[in-house]
């Protein structure tokens, strides 16, 4: 502990242009629990960031968080090189470029490692804040969670794409009924590279138990 006090003092000293931006900005840094915390996010970037990601207009889709705004749909990203316009546009799918490998896309589908990410983020952050940050989760909804409320939201979003619906189908089989309905498949889930971003049907390889396969864990470490 002494050690660790040493250091912050030193970083706070040698750095002095970057504490001002990064938690924490002053002397009061002790968080819940006697705790500390260093993170290019203090509390209030923190609050502007979970305001777009929890935004379901943006980035929180029904089934997880979506690699990119669903606000690109209307609204692409677009810029000139000579004659050439290049477009970053949200698709909620597979991708409609051949470029960067194929059909995979991160231009908008949900893809279970970045959520992992984020999970694990919130979960470290709400061990320093505790119960007293809270954001609203929908943004605009006028629910308020503290962050580890929000993490389980997001894995329940995110493990709903294995679960069967009130119909008795699964997000994850879209709209293939050999799966959704046959005896022989429709129990036998398989672990897709990324996920519709709008339906959370899976998406490009469907093996994908090295990354995918982590829903098992937010299960476990939600108790879902």
């Amino acid at each position: 502990y002494p050690k660790l006090m040493e250091l912050i003092a030193q970083f706070r000293k040698r750095h002095p242009e970057l504490v001002s931006h990064v938690a924490p900005t002053d002397g009061s840094f002790v968080g819940h629990r006697d705790r500390r915390l260093l993170s290019i996010l203090n509390r209030e970037k923190l609050e502007r960031v979970l305001g777009y990601l929890l935004d379901e207009n943006e980035f929180l889709g029904p089934h997880g968080i979506r690699s990119l705004s669903r606000v690109h749909l209307e609204h692409p990203f677009s810029f000139q090189v000579g004659d050439q316009e290049f477009r970053v546009s949200y698709l909620p799918g597979d991708s409609d470029s051949g470029m960067f490998g194929g059909n995979s896309n991160w231009r908008g589908p949900v893809w279970v490692p970045v959520n992992v990410l984020i999970i694990r983020a919130l979960v470290q952050f709400y061990l320093y804040y505790g119960d007293t940050f809270k954001v609203e989760c929908p943004t605009g909804s006028g629910r308020l969670m503290n962050l580890f409320e929000v993490a389980k939201e997001i894995s329940e979003r995110l493990t709903r794409i294995f679960l069967k619906d009130a119909k008795g189908r699964r997000p994850v089989f879209g709209g293939a009924d050999k799966f959704q309905t046959e005896t022989h498949w429709r129990d036998n889930l398989l672990f897709y590279e990324y996920f519709h971003g709008d339906n959370g049907a899976g998406l490009g390889a469907s093996h994908q138990t090295g990354w995918t396969g982590c829903v098992a864990k937010l299960i476990e470490l939600f108790g879902m």
